[in-house]
């Protein structure tokens, strides 16, 4: 009898520490960013200047977390057309959709994936986010809805891998802090 309860004690535990790191991985640090939130401003780099200049959304949900630069998801709608964007921002060519919590409904990656894939869908470069060697970047659809996420640049990816940052990369922060 007491072999079946060490038994049971010890599935009982497993099955509490699987649901423990599951809500730690899926739902334990986000947190909501709010529209009127400096992370609710998208800025899209101009191609005129170079500079990151606001555009206009409306709908925002964001979601972030403090303990990485990379979980930063946005959904939102933009009133200004796929044209004018395309004529006045820089266009980011490499851009894949990083996955999302299922229960942040609005991103769904597998779609803008493919939505840019099949170039239904346009990704701007937008301004490099106060984190070191994080890169934001938004996409945009023909229907005016707008997607927002974080990915490393080649900057974040060396350092982060413990390599020298490439040339012309701003120093890193200091990693003794």
């Amino acid at each position: 009898m007491t072999g079946k309860l060490l038994a049971a004690f010890t599935v009982i535990m497993a099955i509490a520490a699987g649901i423990g790191v599951y809500y730690t991985q899926v739902h334990a640090y986000y947190y909501d960013v709010a529209a009127t939130d400096e992370q609710a401003v998208m800025r899209l780099v101009s191609l005129s200047t170079g500079a990151g200049e606001d555009i206009p959304v409306e709908d925002f949900r964001g979601v972030d977390t403090d303990t990485s630069p990379m979980r930063f998801r946005a959904c939102f709608t933009v009133p200004l057309s796929i044209a004018t964007l395309t004529e006045t921002y820089e266009i980011r060519e490499d851009a894949v959709p990083l996955v999302t919590p299922g229960w942040f409904d609005c991103f769904d990656a597998d779609e803008i994936d493919r939505a840019l894939t099949s170039g239904e869908a346009v990704a701007f470069e937008a301004e490099q986010t106060t984190d070191y060697g994080v890169d934001r970047i938004v996409a945009v659809l023909p229907d005016g809805r707008g997607f927002a996420w974080q990915v490393l640049n080649e900057c974040g990816d060396a350092v982060f891998s413990g390599k020298d940052a490439p040339d012309g990369c701003p120093p890193p922060p200091d990693k003794a802090k």
